[in-house]
């Protein structure tokens, strides 16, 4: 576990699954099984802020669907 005081110099990338959920992932590791890349990558802070501004609707792709 990395100590807070210390910098997060890490890339991460924006991940994104088949019902439209996204997560953040280090960029040197392969997808989650089902997760394909969502075409943003940078500082955790970055990452976490396009997943604000584009993930809008909380639920899964299929209930929404249904609604």
């Amino acid at each position: 576990m990395q100590n807070q005081d210390q910098e997060d110099t890490n890339i991460y990338k924006v991940v994104v699954n088949q019902e439209e959920q996204y997560s953040l992932w280090l960029a040197q590791r392969e997808n989650p099984l089902g997760w394909q890349d969502a075409g943003k990558s940078g500082s955790k802070a970055e990452c976490l802020a396009y997943i604000k501004e584009v993930w809008t609707d909380m639920r899964p792709l299929s209930l929404r669907q249904l609604i």
